[in-house]
């Protein structure tokens, strides 16, 4: 898609993969940003195609083509694009030439594994990462003991841990003696996480399978595949793939 100068200068960063709309927003009201040498802090700000944008003294340049992708992130991996105490980053394992213009949607802490969505386009990870639009994220969680069905259905109507917004999921199905299945349409930092250590659990493995239509499917860790235009609005419509009944799951 050709870019149509004059552009907004968040929408500029986002397009240079710097992040969701919002995310970029929040660099240039921090200060972080530049236009030819000008520090900028005005969200209005317009820049052309001659001026030159940096972020943090890095030079950064949007792209007219957009990217999606699914990657299966690895245990061990982090989302972010830099950290000094981290070295594998989820992204470096997108290989492509323009690598440098993604950013994931959403989060997936280092010690979980599964899918997790990386674009250079702002506005739809803005849209998917929105709580209003309740898209589903599945989880399959496997803790040190048997998780009790009365606590699952506890944390279905919202429990208060560390913040005044209750943390809360959809629906669960308990699969096995040690695996779970956990819906959440929100998806707090490490939510999942929290609310079984708030009732008392371990937990041991956490894979996310699906983010509302995609899924994640046959790839194994550090694979990756391109997300079709057809996915993401379909993603974007809501459609979720409704998972089996059983009886008496909580579903």
């Amino acid at each position: 898609m050709k870019l149509e100068y004059p552009l907004r200068l968040q929408v500029y960063l986002a397009k240079s993969g710097c992040g969701s709309r919002r995310s970029c927003e929040s660099l240039i009201s921090s200060g972080r940003v530049t236009v030819n040498t000008k520090r900028v802090t005005e969200l209005g700000t317009k820049v052309s195609q001659e001026d030159v944008v940096m972020v943090d003294d890095q030079l950064v340049e949007p792209s007219e083509k957009t990217y999606y992708f699914a990657l299966h992130k690895p245990k061990g991996f982090v989302c972010t694009n830099w950290d000094p105490n981290e070295k594998n980053y989820a992204r470096d394992l997108i290989d492509i030439p323009d690598k440098n213009l993604l950013f994931h949607i959403g989060r997936l802490d280092k010690d979980s594994s599964g899918l997790i969505l990386f674009t250079n386009d702002g506005d739809v990870a803005q849209k998917i990462m929105h709580p209003s639009e309740e898209i589903e994220k599945e989880y399959l969680v496997s803790c040190s003991t048997r998780v009790r069905r009365e606590d699952l259905e506890e944390a279905r109507k919202g429990v208060l841990i560390d913040m005044p917004q209750p943390y809360t999921i959809k629906r669960f199905e308990i699969i096995s003696k040690k695996w779970t299945r956990i819906i959440l349409t929100e998806g707090k930092n490490r939510e999942i996480r929290k609310i079984l250590s708030y009732f008392g659990y371990e937990v041991n493995q956490l894979v996310r399978m699906r983010i509302g239509c995609i899924e994640l499917g046959d790839l194994k860790p550090g694979q990756y595949r391109a997300v079709t235009s057809s996915e993401i609005k379909s993603l974007l419509r809501g459609e979720n793939d409704i998972l089996r009944k059983s009886s008496g799951s909580g579903w």
